[in-house]
């Protein structure tokens, strides 16, 4: 057989999710834990979609109720006890019924496998007639409690030693197996139903399909990947730390490369679906939640917070900015330091320069929104919208009162607290008169000395 790639064969994933990652003291499955802003469930399911799949299976722990929702519309099954690979592939194989493609067995703690890689080991998987299975290496200057590859000539593979099964001589060899597996779909079933737990975890592990092949006369291929940072996995948060500082770098680089230019990238930190366009200067200390798409020549200004908003080209924000969900920005805003906004649309032009809140409202064109004014959106069980015609002045320390419509062009005088419609080109008012006692203030110091 020539070479086949994962295009010309159907391919069916096996996702082994089930880990309840101890180390990480969390309640919470160890694939729905978050690197930029995505479950990492998300990023091995993102690099398995180009790959001819047929069908992708995540196997789960009994109690990984959010992993199965998070993995919808795929298949999630459930391992009912913790006793290893082999048995979590084993709870899998009736969802494969009737499959005959490549089954790739991935592990959920292993998030950044490129599609390439993966291509590679199915590649390997059909090297000739006589390869049953492919196996993903690393080759680790210091290798960490990896299972072992004892390589035959040809680079094959005739077994994988666990780290704690392993000889003197075996923990010494370099290439560790990485936890990846192109197999066989019509060998796979025979092949883990004869897995045994004759180790010394008395577990059943899927590092044994070498051997078990092998003694049907088929072969077991490795593909050796470059990247050690690929095969990364994690048991703590520390090692999550780890993975979030290679995904920063390779998210900070992305943005430059595509013509973003980043003061100080180590204090940038992107989500995994941030949209910067080009010639977009962002300062030093800026946070993009997930959703935030930034379009061409924008300012971003330092210390400033974005979660899913919208910034159309050539707006300046910041200093000290926070736009929330729902926060959309016109062409040529101007937003400046303590100001936040949130589900709020602003037509372009907008000015609001300090100390400003703007929530649930819809702002024209060319408005000014002045320091201390803020949209008073809530009222203890609803909220309400505040519209605000385009041209209109809103002063200093105004309360928009919502639900409260300011007509185009209209002054909103500082101090304010507007509870009704103010019509278009209209002053309102809406402060008490000052009461001034002159000599007041004399006459209480010399009382209290």
């Amino acid at each position: 057989m020539g070479d086949v790639t994962s295009l010309e064969k159907s391919v069916a994933c096996i996702i082994l999710a089930a880990g309840q990652g101890k180390r990480m003291k969390s309640a919470l499955p160890k694939a729905m834990h978050s690197l930029a802003g995505r479950p990492v469930i998300g990023w091995i399911l993102e690099q398995v979609a180009p790959l001819n799949v047929d069908r992708v299976i995540v196997v789960t722990s009994p109690d990984g109720k959010t992993l199965a929702d998070a993995v919808q519309p795929h298949i999630s099954v459930v391992q009912e006890q913790a006793r290893g690979t082999a048995d979590a592939v084993r709870a899998a194989l009736p969802a494969l019924a009737g499959f005959s493609g490549d089954v790739l067995i991935l592990l959920g703690d292993m998030p950044l496998v490129s599609t390439e890689t993966l291509r590679e080991l199915v590649k390997a998987r059909h090297q000739d007639m006589k390869t049953g299975l492919s196996v993903l290496g690393a080759s680790f200057p210091e290798p960490p409690a990896y299972g072992r590859l004892i390589l035959e000539e040809e680079n094959t593979v005739s077994r994988i030693v666990e780290d704690r099964d392993c000889t003197a001589e075996e923990r010494a060899l370099k290439i560790c197996n990485v936890g990846a597996f192109c197999v066989d779909g019509e060998k796979i079933s025979g092949w883990v139903e004869a897995i045994d737990c004759q180790n010394a975890q008395n577990e059943y592990y899927i590092t044994d399909l070498p051997a078990i092949a092998a003694k049907e006369g088929l072969k077991t291929r490795v593909h050796v990947t470059g990247s050690l940072d690929e095969v990364r996995g994690f048991n703590s948060r520390t090692d999550l730390a780890v993975l979030e500082h290679i995904v920063q770098q390779k998210l900070r680089r992305a943005a430059m490369e595509n013509g973003a230019t980043l003061l100080d990238p180590e204090s940038v930190y992107f989500s995994w679906d941030t949209k910067i366009g080009q010639d977009v200067l962002i300062e030093p200390h800026v946070f993009f939640g997930t959703g935030v798409k930034i379009a061409n020549h924008v300012h971003i200004k330092a210390f400033s917070h974005f979660e899913g908003a919208v910034i159309a080209q050539k707006c300046a924000v910041g200093p000290f900015a926070r736009l929330r969900p729902g926060a959309v920005l016109g062409e040529k805003c101007k937003i400046g330091n303590f100001v936040e906004i949130k589900n709020s649309v602003l037509d372009a032009g907008v000015k609001a320069g300090h100390l400003a809140y703007i929530g649930d409202a819809d702002i024209g064109a060319d408005v000014n929104f002045s320091c201390g004014a803020i949209t008073v959106n809530y009222d203890g069980f609803k909220k309400h919208r505040t519209v605000v015609g385009s041209g209109a002045m809103i002063g200093s320390n105004v309360n928009l009162i919502a639900p409260v419509e300011i007509g185009e062009g209209a002054y909103v005088a500082a101090g304010s607290s507007i509870t009704k419609d103010v019509p278009a080109d209209a002053l309102a008012v809406a402060r008490e008169k000052p009461v001034i006692h002159e000599g007041w203030a004399a006459i209480w110091r010399d009382k209290k000395k």
